[in-house]
């Protein structure tokens, strides 16, 4: 191919010498390791494999990569992050969420250390960000969604501890995680809430299996807690901070879940041009056909608008200003357009675009979902309003 949205960064050698050494190691390790276990994006995964993935990661100096030098990152901007974790997606590797810590790892904790004391970083986080455990961030309930203070899931004051009671439902990780940050209303308040560190072999907690979403990934878990007693030091900040540790970790990360759009949609164009360069139809290329041209134009500019945009808000968020209502644009523009993309690159595709077990047609269910996690298009709108008005 002549031409592809993958991007260059020569004007910062550190992120353009991350990029090429991400490439290599997703083109040249990871996706063959993958093939040879048989892994897709519909396996149902195991501890031991993505350890494997976090140590070799982490070896190579991506795992947490992000986080502040002091906790062993290279402190990368968000427009740095933001070009990496586009690089992740458009490999099409299955296990690119855990090269960076996106699920279970680093990408998890790292928003939260502030609010740590000494002795939960030192128990909880440093373990995660070294990739010797894993976490997973349980908010969302079966009708506390969009609107989070419908949550019932309460936590009692009972001496020096306190006791969980509730369900949390479509927790990341869950699976293979050692321990979950919960948010969780006080007992007897009305708008009280507070986040916590629940280990997930604690009596009176359980991990349920999840309900497979449409994408296929079997990555989520729901967690039971009854009657589940942890101790008062557990507590994550102070009382009544859980809706912000949890409502601010959800801000920026509608603005981090946009690369990842963006990666996919950029794999489903490189797919769709490979082939329409190599099926013949009436004798020649599908390529040919004009009508192909204009698909593949107006993919590679929803592709190029959305990426100027996301970029050019983790540029602002990097200068320290506030950046809620773009985040919001971001994600609402992103995950619209980026399933419009991946649209065309199933009609291009024709009956093998609609088969299962071909990488657009799980592409396509993937960023379905994105129109509503994270933050529903309604809700984007809402909150973009409120912004300007």
């Amino acid at each position: 191919m002549t031409f592809t949205l993958e991007p260059s960064y020569d004007d910062n050698p550190r992120l353009q010498e991350l990029v090429v050494r991400l490439r290599g190691y997703l083109r040249d390790e990871l996706v063959p390791f993958e093939r040879e276990r048989g892994i897709t994006a519909e396996s149902k995964l195991d501890r031991p494999t993505l350890q494997n993935v976090w140590k070799r990661s982490r070896e190579l100096g991506f795992y947490g990569v992000s986080l502040p030098v002091e906790l062993g990152g290279q402190g990368l901007s968000f427009f740095e992050l933001c070009a990496l974790k586009e690089e992740l997606t458009a490999s099409g590797a299955t296990l690119s969420h855990s090269v960076l810590g996106d699920m279970g790892g680093p990408l998890r904790v790292g928003a939260i250390v502030k609010y740590a004391t000494e002795k939960q970083r030192e128990r909880y986080l440093m373990p995660v960000i070294r990739g010797e455990r894993a976490c997973c961030f349980s908010i969302t309930e079966e009708d506390a969604g969009s609107d989070v203070r419908r949550m019932t899931t309460t936590a009692t004051p009972d001496g020096d501890t306190y006791v969980l009671n509730g369900k949390k439902v479509f927790s990341s990780a869950a699976p293979f995680a050692d321990f979950a940050i919960v948010v969780a209303r006080t007992a007897g308040a009305e708008e009280t809430y507070s986040a916590f560190l629940v280990d997930l072999d604690t009596p009176g907690c359980r991990v349920l299996e999840g309900e497979v979403p449409m994408s296929g990934q079997q990555v989520e878990g729901d967690l039971l807690f009854e009657d589940c007693r942890i101790p008062s030091g557990n507590l994550l900040g102070e009382i009544g901070q859980g809706l912000r540790i949890g409502i601010g970790r959800i801000t920026l990360n509608r603005l981090l879940h946009c690369p990842s759009l963006i990666g996919a949609a950029r794999r489903a164009w490189d797919l769709s041009l490979d082939h329409a360069m190599n099926r013949v139809v009436f004798g020649q290329p599908l390529l040919a056909h004009q009508a192909i041209h204009h698909k593949i134009a107006e993919m590679a500019t929803e592709i190029y608008a959305a990426r100027s945009m996301v970029m050019a808000t983790a540029a602002k968020a990097d200068r320290g200003d506030n950046v809620s209502v773009e985040a919001n644009m971001c994600k609402l523009f992103t995950s619209e357009a980026c399933f419009r993309v991946v649209d065309q690159a199933v009609q291009i595709h024709g009956k093998a675009g609609l088969t299962r077990g071909n990488e657009v047609e799980q592409i396509f269910r993937s960023l379905r979902m994105f129109r509503i996690v994270t933050g529903t298009t309604e809700i984007h709108k809402n909150a973009i309003a409120k912004g300007l008005i």
